[in-house]
């Protein structure tokens, strides 16, 4: 499951600073993001799929921890994203 390349490209421009910054954390939460809502809807469809399962579990972990790196940098930005994205509550 990976994002196609005009998901990937709109992605960018709403949460990174120019259309070339997919580095920046918040991109990288928001493509995360992304992947693991299209990987959610996949295993709705296909319950047996175990290794997209443990896939899934991977991502929402790397997520986990990129959202508590930023929530330690920068709260603000941190609260923005999360309002954004609409995760964790």
């Amino acid at each position: 499951m990976s994002i196609n390349l005009k998901n990937k490209q709109e992605i960018i421009k709403k949460f990174g600073k120019n259309e070339k910054d997919s580095g920046n954390i918040e991109v990288q939460i928001a493509m995360l993001s992304q992947k693991i809502t299209e990987l959610t809807e996949h295993l709705k469809t296909n319950k047996k799929d175990f290794q997209a399962k443990r896939g899934l579990l991977v991502m929402v972990g790397r997520r986990k921890g990129m959202l508590t790196y930023l929530k330690n940098a920068d709260l603000d930005k941190y609260r923005a994203l999360v309002k954004k994205l609409k995760i964790r509550g």
